[in-house]
């Protein structure tokens, strides 16, 4: 017999797409977690609808993973789909925009009966010659449903769950694609069901059958090899979500600086999995409390930070909106806390389940009064680690609260991680009252940080009360007085502004001789470091400035903003890093938006900042 043909590929994009009842965010994680151990570089996104169950088969119920793998630096997770597997009509039509020429379509043919192609509303019976789709596209009917009810007709299981394992069907079959080993998935799957046996043994067995299927027939399309990455340092990795990755950060912090962790929180998509990662770690001192609402999340947390702990709350937009009043009490109290914000588009309930960068205004400016704090944000799933870690750090050294944004897109997708060891993180050193200081008052501050010393309830000589009124500057008794007020405003500005003098400068990325700088923020930096890197190669010349740091900002800002003739900011929402730059480093500032919950694509941002160059 033949051998069959292997092509070797640096990166691939596959998405797996269904109903929600379909499994496929369990499909696509197990897929990159496989491909994460396997050494590949992954990234991957994450997209399904808010409602709890949508009819099914309709396109409002289509729920989607992609995963981007590769054997060099993955920054996204693709544009478009090489691979796209589709579990009924509503997912190949909802997914249409993303067929790319060359591309493959692997599809549960039993799924595309009459009744199928209706809910989907197609108009005839041929749903690929309906949405135009090129014949170079390579189509693979697989009869899914079929297979998997005869994989598992000697199981004792209903018939919905049967059907239910379909998915498994086809990760085994994209593991045989891609040549990936299902070892790795059978212990992530184990792992998973280990309470319940019957589920794990159907759910293996038709992985198993899925990958034979596949390596027997052949399906008469070429598998894939992508090596492992070459550029990756030595080291422990593993696949990480930006949440999982956020919860870690908190304790590793907490471990550093010798404190206990305390969260204090309430359920919110999609910010929820940073509680229950950390609501597991009771191992590592870890204290929970799920509060009633997001006002009593903050104000738990508020407690334990003036009892000593490393205090933290996490939330996504309409939360931290909640939280507002809290915030500005810690402010007052200047007590440190981190408040973690998931966005999701919005605004109100808006999109739970999608991601925007639309509370940035909000978490520098929404507050009463003259209410500064640090404002963070992560750019990766893995990063979330660093800068949930940096967010504690700040907070516990400058007695500040910390506000770390992230969002939906890298807070429920993944990246390759390397484990870092707790003894290379940076120190981290609260600013602690210390023996011999029992003659001074609650109310001193280092003279050069202007932070005050952080002091515990039942401390020998710290006695003291706090609270949201205004206090004196020398006494910390209640003061109105219009001088001390001013005083103290200005105190607490030069507070946060002295961060600058201790977080990162800012870095130019691409090519730092251009006349073009594209400005970013957060969680588009993939995206907007593959399209700069892509012009770059086909000759242009771009820099990239992306900002992780954005309250205070790092000091070398303005030097590195002013050396640009032509400057364009480019976010996820009408424009709220550009507006707030022309307030710190005046100019003009180009803008390109995007508002449509959905991360930029690079595609879309080349055509953009090419056309500048023009």
């Amino acid at each position: 017999m033949e051998k069959h043909k292997s092509t070797e590929l640096e990166q691939v994009a596959i998405r797996f797409s269904g109903d929600s009842g379909d499994g496929m965010q369990l499909t696509g994680t197990l897929f990159s977690n496989l491909s994460a151990i396997l050494g590949n570089e992954i990234s991957t996104f994450p997209d399904f609808p808010s409602e709890i169950r949508a009819p099914q088969g309709t396109l409002s119920g289509v729920s989607g993973f992609q995963v981007h793998l590769g054997s060099g630096k993955i920054y996204t997770p693709g544009d478009e789909p090489d691979v796209l597997v589709a579990m009924n009509p509503a997912a190949l039509k909802v997914n249409a925009r993303s067929i790319k020429k060359h591309s493959v379509i692997i599809f549960d043919s039993d799924a595309f009966g009459k009744s199928d192609l209706e809910k989907a509303e197609f108009k005839t019976e041929n749903p690929f010659e309906e949405l135009n789709i090129s014949d170079t596209v390579q189509l693979v009917p697989v009869q899914l449903t079929t297979l998997t009810k005869e994989s598992l007709k000697d199981f004792e299981m209903d018939l919905k769950s049967v059907v239910r394992s379909k998915n498994m069907f086809a990760l085994g079959l994209i593991c045989w694609l891609f040549n990936r080993p299902i070892d790795e998935a059978t212990h992530f799957l184990t792992n998973k069901f280990r309470k319940k046996e019957e589920v794990l043994r159907a759910n293996l067995k038709v992985l198993v059958d899925g990958f034979n299927y596949g390596n027997n027939i052949h399906l008469n399309v070429s598998t894939f090899i992508v090596d492992k990455s070459h550029e990756t340092p030595k080291g422990k990795y593993t696949s990480i979500s930006g949440n999982k990755a956020t919860a870690w950060g908190l304790i590793a912090a907490a471990q550093k600086a010798g404190l206990e962790l305390f969260l204090g929180s309430y359920p919110i998509t999609p910010a929820s999995d940073i509680m229950h990662e950390l609501a597991l770690r009771k191992d590592l001192g870890v204290k929970v409390v799920q509060a009633e609402d997001e006002i009593a999340g903050i104000t738990t947390a508020l407690g334990a930070a003036f009892a000593g702990k490393l205090a933290a709350t996490n939330t996504s937009g309409p939360g931290l909106a909640l939280k507002t009043e809290a915030i500005g009490l810690a402010v007052m109290a200047e007590l440190p806390i981190v408040i973690v914000d998931v966005q999701r588009g919005g605004p109100s309930t808006g999109l739970p389940t999608k991601t925007e960068q639309t509370d940035l205004l909000q978490a520098l400016y929404g507050r009463n009064g003259e209410s500064p704090v640090v404002v963070m944000a992560a750019s990766t799933p893995a990063d979330c680690f660093h800068y949930a870690y940096m967010a504690a750090k700040v907070a516990l050294e400058h007695m500040t609260p910390v506000i770390l944004l992230t969002d939906g897109f890298i807070g429920n997708g993944s990246s390759l991680w390397k484990l870092p060891k707790l003894a290379d993180m940076p120190s981290i050193k609260p600013n602690f009252v210390q023996p011999g200081m029992e003659g001074i008052k609650v109310t001193a501050r280092d003279e050069k940080t202007k932070v005050r010393y952080w002091s515990f309830p039942g401390m020998e000589g710290f006695e003291h009360r706090n609270g949201g009124l205004e206090k004196d500057f020398t006494t910390g008794a209640i003061s109105s007085q219009p001088d001390n007020h001013e005083l103290m405003v200005k105190t607490r500005q030069e507070k946060i502004d002295y961060i600058a003098n201790v977080i990162p400068e800012l870095e130019v990325e691409g090519n730092p001789e251009a006349e073009v700088l594209v400005i970013g923020w957060g969680s588009t930096h993939g995206h907007l470091l593959s399209a700069v890197n892509n012009i770059n190669k086909n000759g242009g010349q771009v820099a990239l400035a992306h900002f992780n740091y954005i309250q205070p900002l790092p000091k070398n800002t303005a030097e590195i903003l002013n050396r640009y003739p032509k400057r364009v900011v480019c976010e996820l929402n009408s424009g709220q890093l550009a507006s707030y730059l022309r307030t710190k480093v005046p100019g003009e500032y180009l803008q390109y938006n995007k508002v449509q919950a959905q991360p930029f694509t690079v595609h879309e941002l080349e055509d953009h900042i090419s056309s500048l160059l023009k």
